[in-house]
């Protein structure tokens, strides 16, 4: 039985799209079957992450009836498969944002487990995104006006009544300034998925254009990742067995 899972938060900036398509890729790497849907309409970054920012059909024009969702599919060269939207803002004005949740069953039937992308804020855009949900992953960084925002999403979404899988804690350098897991834990009433390490790896990934997981796939945002598939997934990763050696940390240092 498949799973649609989206991605949101309270406000931009924190993660949403770098982890949507890390976690997609960690869940092809241990075995599982993902596909990333870019619902971040306004303004989309899934293509952009993965090396598609422009193809012939996408998201807008199977919410417009001009084409069925999986024509909309593209696959990655890691293996991961999503379904960008456009980038036009005259194809954004077309869109009728409350036809989304119309696709539930059919997105659901594209792949095991269904990463949507939501947007930014909590308009909406957003909260079309949301009515997809079987579950919901918040981002989140660790610090308190992105923690009273991701409280916002909290809030709405139970009044929507859609489960919140957990929280994941992006750009955590953990230092004693940024606020601690227990705290956010406490505060959004809601369990740790994992924390994403501030670290240069995750624009390099960027830039090789695909996620880290695959790039990248020893640095600590991978192996990060890879734990919280693996938790979604249940079944086992050791991160320690999968950190590169220090032969591989010697040549990384002098590229």
């Amino acid at each position: 039985m498949s799973k649609i899972i989206v991605i949101t938060s309270g406000k931009g900036g924190v993660g949403k799209t770098t982890t949507a398509v890390n976690l997609g890729a960690a869940i092809n790497y241990l075995g599982g079957e993902a596909l990333v849907i870019d619902a971040n309409l306004s303004t989309p970054n899934v293509g952009i992450h993965m090396n598609s920012p422009e193809v012939p059909i996408n998201l807008n024009h199977v919410l417009l009836n001009k084409a069925e969702p999986h024509e909309a599919i593209y696959e990655h060269e890691s293996g991961l498969k999503i379904m960008p939207s456009s980038l036009s803002i005259k194809e954004l004005k077309k869109v009728k944002l409350d036809k989304l949740k119309n696709f539930k069953e059919k997105f659901g039937k594209l792949a095991e487990y269904v990463i949507v992308d939501s947007s930014a804020g909590l308009g909406i855009e957003t909260t079309s995104a949301m009515e997809l949900a079987d579950e919901i992953i918040i981002v989140t960084n660790p610090e308190l006006p992105s923690i009273t925002d991701a409280l916002k999403a909290v809030k709405i979404a139970e009044e929507m009544n859609k489960p919140i899988m957990g929280i994941v804690m992006t750009r955590v350098r953990k230092n004693k300034i940024e606020m601690q897991p227990e705290s956010v834990k406490e505060m959004l009433e809601t369990p740790v998925l994992g924390m994403i390490p501030e670290h240069i790896d995750i624009q390099r990934a960027l830039n090789l254009k695909g996620p880290a997981v695959h790039t990248l796939p020893k640095s600590k945002p991978a192996r990060a990742y890879k734990e919280i598939a693996a938790r979604i997934l249940n079944v086992e990763y050791n991160s320690r067995k999968d950190a590169p050696s220090i032969f591989e940390l010697i040549f990384k240092k002098k590229k």
